[in-house]
């Protein structure tokens, strides 16, 4: 592995980790009352995108970063259509 996969995948890795505390806390109390399903929006789409372009390029750290983020993303923003309760 070069140092520019090393990097890549550092990235990768504290992206996608930074995220599953928020994904876990909105799973288990499924509280979307902070969540702002604009923001959310746009964040799957940004995420869908980003995977699309690692798949693109073979970029495998891109690939799982993205695809578990979006997944999550995706969950949450279920979540957040389904409990919103008028916010």
């Amino acid at each position: 592995m070069n140092a520019i996969d090393i990097i890549g995948t550092l990235a990768a890795i504290l992206t996608t980790a930074s995220f599953v505390p928020q994904a876990l806390h909105t799973f288990q109390t499924k509280d979307v009352r902070g969540i702002s399903l604009g923001m959310y929006s746009a964040f799957t789409a940004g995420v869908s995108l980003w995977l699309v372009y690692g798949i693109l390029l073979s970029a495998w750290p891109i690939i799982i970063a993205n695809a578990i983020t979006v997944s999550l993303a995706l969950a949450i923003l279920v979540m957040k259509l389904r409990y919103h309760e008028g916010d």
